[in-house]
């Protein structure tokens, strides 16, 4: 009788142990199947089965980790699938012949698509100051941001209340050497004074201060022709931000990713809304730009205090995003 207890008892803790492995090894893949969802999308499946079974033992998992599949929908959604496994010795089963057993563990993981194109286009701007809104972005593996678009007002000193003026729009590239700047949009805002306001052209924007009374009309030029506005290779970028650099304001420097000056950036779904960032946020342009659909953004430059509504703004334009897998981290849901 003491024999058939003993092997039960031992039988027990080998199930014991059997169990603790199957954790530790649960956890080591999901570590690992997490770590590969954000390598460069042109990985092979080989150099992520390598990565893999590294992380995998890192992170304390006994076996061999196995890459099972790989898959990426048309709308960008990425899939993969692991599984390891591990011969675990026993210690008392192998009384009764046997000397391991076999421990596995499978994982799954989706992640959602990224931010990889952005397409800004001005909409509008004013004011009597001049300024510069600035794309900057870091590439993956990089430690200094780069500049990758800018949007430069200029007022026109006709002396209207509003104040308009002339904006351009460049995408900046780099293939090793200088920044090349091209132009891709230039809004030219031209104002008059007239005696009335009948018959305006589309789009007037009207202004009256004491008996003056103030027509601006915008005309936008886009390079080329058919062009949509500054679109943005984002794909290889870990961050971004944008900059306002207004040399007459207070501060002179707006940064959508500084607490302490990004709620003077509106973001929002449409014009009518567009609520401004809340005091003390830092903004992910990430999540800030819409994937497949138009956002609408706008800076208030200084000139009023905050908070103020949008109607205080004065630096108005769209962005839209394109979005597809990348290996940027995003929503990553472990499946099983």
């Amino acid at each position: 009788m003491t024999i058939p207890l003993i092997t039960v008892i031992g039988f027990s803790v080998d199930y014991t142990s059997a169990v603790n492995t199957r954790d530790g090894m649960r956890n080591a893949l999901d570590a690992g199947i997490l770590t590969i969802t954000t390598m460069p999308t042109d990985t092979s499946k080989a150099d992520r089965q390598v990565l893999l079974q590294q992380s995998y033992t890192a992170n304390g998992g006994l076996g061999t980790a196995t890459l099972n599949t790989v898959t990426v929908d048309a709308f960008g959604t990425a899939s993969f699938t692991a599984s390891a496994s591990y011969p675990m010795p026993t210690d008392f089963m192998s009384i009764a012949g046997i000397k391991t057993v076999q421990v596995g563990v499978v994982s799954a993981v989706r992640k959602t698509p990224a931010l990889v194109q952005t397409t800004f286009k001005v909409s509008k701007v004013s004011g009597y100051w001049g300024k510069t809104m600035t794309l900057y972005g870091t590439k993956f593996g990089a430690t200094t941001a780069k500049p990758l678009m800018t949007i430069t007002y200029a007022y026109n000193n006709y002396g209207d209340p509003k104040g308009y003026g002339t904006t351009t729009v460049n995408t900046i590239t780099n293939n090793g050497g200088a920044d090349i700047s091209t132009t891709v949009q230039k809004q030219v805002c031209t104002t008059a004074t007239v005696n009335n306001f009948n018959n305006l052209p589309t789009g007037a924007i009207t202004q009256t201060s004491g008996s003056k009374k103030y027509v601006t009309t915008c005309v936008d030029t886009m390079f080329p022709a058919n062009g949509t506005g500054a679109v943005i290779d984002v794909s290889l970028m870990s961050s971004l931000y944008l900059q306002m650099d207004v040399p007459s304001g207070k501060p002179k420097v707006l940064k959508s990713n500084d607490p302490t000056t990004s709620n003077r950036l509106y973001v929002g779904p449409s014009t009518t809304n567009m609520p401004e960032v809340a005091t003390g946020t830092t903004v992910d342009i990430f999540t800030a730009v819409p994937c497949g659909q138009t956002g609408y953004q706008a800076w208030e430059d200084g000139g009023n205090t905050v908070p103020a509504p949008v109607t205080n703004a004065d630096f108005f334009y769209t962005v839209q995003g394109k979005c597809d897998y990348n290996q940027r981290p995003s929503d990553t849901v472990l499946t099983q």
